[in-house]
């Protein structure tokens, strides 16, 4: 894949998620206030941000773009302390539950971005991060409101410009037409490679994967489905 950078880069966001929802709590704004800032990913605005800074003592750097309620993101840092995990999300409920499961839990290997996950990719150096997940993102069911889906061609090139090279992506979604649209946009990217060789490997559940209460509500059209795609080595 070429070199080249991000087009988010000389453009101004818009965030389509919801940042409103139920009325915080009095612990969730003591969290908001005192530990997200502290556990806010480093983002300058105009440079790019070697995650190792962060991190310097982890194996790896792993990335979840719309974290939800936090579940797989403090299930995943939980059971691999040797890895750091960047994750985004715009919801402020959503942001203050996963800082309650960080202080509960006694995480140290989970930084926050609380913004657009785009700003993020974008302010994140290249191939730097070894793994990543998009899980269950919102699908803007309506025909008119699909292209604010996160999975477009020119995210796909920001999020290879900053995997590293046999690196691996993992989306899942419940909802089919935006596992068909998905599908067809990764595989059409020349730096995705899509590791299934059976349809089991796509329908069940990763041995890795942790559940979460989004998904047990069972909202999609359709059981869930889990890509898993590897970075090429000469992305």
């Amino acid at each position: 894949m070429t070199d080249r950078k991000s087009e988010f880069a000389s453009t101004q966001l818009k965030t389509f998620g919801r940042r409103g929802g139920r009325p915080l709590s009095g612990r969730q704004k003591v969290l908001m206030d005192e530990t997200l800032p502290r556990l806010r990913v480093p983002i300058v605005a105009g440079e790019q941000l070697d995650p190792k800074q962060v991190f310097p003592s982890q194996d790896e750097i792993w990335l979840e773009i719309g974290f939800g309620g936090g579940e797989h993101v403090s299930g995943q840092a939980r059971k691999s302390a040797n890895i750091g995990i960047l994750a985004s999300e715009v919801f402020f409920e959503g942001i203050a539950k996963l800082l309650g499961q960080i202080e509960d839990q006694g995480l140290q290997n989970v930084r926050v971005w609380p913004e657009d996950g785009r700003e993020l990719v974008d302010g994140l150096q290249e191939s730097s991060i070894d793994r990543a997940f998009i899980l269950f993102p919102d699908p803007w069911p309506k025909a008119r409101h699909q292209k604010r889906r996160i999975i477009q061609p020119d995210f796909l090139d920001a999020l290879a410009r900053i995997m590293k090279p046999g690196g691996q992506v993992r989306f899942a979604t419940d909802v089919r037409s935006y596992a068909d649209e998905a599908l067809e946009r990764f595989l059409a990217h020349p730096s995705f490679i899509w590791t299934a060789t059976k349809a089991d490997d796509w329908r069940t559940a990763p041995a890795d994967h942790v559940q979460t209460r989004y998904q047990q509500k069972k909202l999609g059209d359709i059981d869930p489905v889990y890509y898993d795609f590897q970075i090429g080595l000469d992305k």
